[in-house]
């Protein structure tokens, strides 16, 4: 009995040192642990999280009377409910032999568990990188021409830095591996920070240069365009207000059919621009939005369009107010060319995306059942045997939920 808790036990934390060096997105993302899973697991699949935003405000100038103005805090969700897992299947010797020494351990390690750990940490990163890239808005780069160079990379990071993403030493650049060579052989020499390469353990890590940790990641998603990409808002270009005022619902379908868009194209409205978070001074930029949701008349986008007030993200070139009409049979330019297909690497700021672990519950032969947390990840090993076979089955499981909860902070590098 001891060895099969010890065998399970040795297994959890092997799987989660893996797990942490293959992580390469999931590693640079704000991870937290759902704590109100404690306690063997006793919150429910399903438990959503209420994550706040911090509140924002408008300034009073001179020394009139005091503008004294209402907290108005917004609330995101993220729900816990996916659960991911590997299974195995041993015959009892090879399990039991692997904890006589360090080195039947490491074949147990190199044979099973690291091959399993692979495919599971691949798939929920590829997941995760996906939805993250298509809540993504702000986009740079030459659509069809990899860059070489850091035109494009300062351009995400011109992004970042007028939507306030913190300049505190945890931005990342995450691209795929042609992307990666190319840059590499464009910028010999810059990869080179000597406190960095001390530190190379996880999986794609390259370096640091332009302000930005470096990783190499081949799950990063590919956007393939509509079959149209050329038309107009409607005459009445804004859907019904959301309760709080903001406008995420936009008519465009009479010029483009809804089936010609996709979810996660990038497009840009006539006379409506990126401001200042703060000042609300206008950007020399149109905004950029995404779509998140395609329905029978509207066209959910995001960021939600904000008019007035503290959380005012769009202006007119010269810095004034928009206008409702001003949506109105607009034209709407796309980022790419129709049906064709761009990948989307990412600059983002660690707080950008946010990937949450909870506990799973110890089933009742807990001697068999381990469960661990190593950096914000909760993995559960567990064991059962087969006396008809004479094996041991083992599975492994994560319980997770994703977000992109300051999309702002981040931009795709389209390839």
């Amino acid at each position: 009995m001891s060895n099969t808790f010890k065998v399970v036990d040795m297994v959890t934390r092997e799987s989660l040192r893996i797990l942490h060096e293959k992580a390469a997105f999931i590693g640079t993302v704000d991870r937290q642990y759902d704590d109100s899973f404690k306690q063997n697991g006793k919150g429910k699949i399903g438990s959503t999280l209420r994550v706040r935003e911090p509140n924002m405000y408008t300034r009073r100038q001179g020394s009139r009377v005091m503008d004294v103005q209402d907290q108005n805090e917004i609330t995101q969700t993220i729900t816990v409910a996916t659960q991911d897992g590997v299974d195995m299947r041993f015959n009892s010797a090879e399990l039991i032999q692997s904890v006589n020494s360090d080195a039947a351990f490491d074949d147990l390690s190199k044979n099973y568990i690291e091959p399993a750990i692979s495919v599971l940490i691949s798939g929920i990163e590829s997941d995760f990188i996906a939805a993250s890239t298509k809540a993504t808005y702000n986009t740079v780069g030459t659509a069809g021409t990899p860059p070489t160079d850091l035109v494009a990379v300062g351009a995400a990071r011109a992004k970042l830095n007028q939507c306030l993403a913190p300049k505190d030493g945890n931005r990342f650049i995450m691209a795929d591996s042609v992307t990666m060579g190319g840059m590499v052989n464009g910028l010999k020499g810059l990869f080179q920070d000597s406190s960095q390469i001390k530190e190379q353990y996880r999986e794609g890590m390259m370096g640091r240069t332009a302000m930005a940790d470096w990783y190499e990641n081949d799950r990063m998603w590919t956007m393939t365009n509509g079959s149209d990409v050329t038309g107009t808002t409607d005459a009445t270009g804004l859907g019904t207000a959301n309760s709080d005022g903001s406008y995420s619902l936009i008519d465009m379908h009479t010029t483009i059919a809804v089936s010609a868009q996709k979810v996660g194209q990038v497009f840009t409205i006539a006379g409506v621009y990126a401001c200042h978070p703060e000042t609300k001074a206008a950007y020399s930029s149109l905004q950029q939005f995404t779509i998140t949701a395609i329905g029978a008349q509207y066209t959910t986008v995001s960021p939600a369009i904000v008019l007035s007030g503290a959380r005012k993200n769009v202006v007119k070139s010269d810095g004034t107010a928009l206008a409702t009409t001003d949506f109105n049979s607009q034209t709407l330019t796309f980022v790419g060319n129709a049906s064709t297909s761009y990948l989307q690497n990412l600059m983002y700021h660690k707080e950008a995306f946010q990937f949450i672990t909870a506990d799973l519950p110890l089933m009742d032969d807990a001697h068999k059942c381990v469960r661990r947390t190593q950096d914000g990840i909760s993995v559960r090993v567990w064991m059962g045997s087969d006396i008809r076979n004479d094996e041991l089955l083992m599975r492994l499981d994560i319980l997770y939920g994703f977000a992109a909860l300051r999309p702002q902070w981040a931009c795709r590098i389209t390839n």
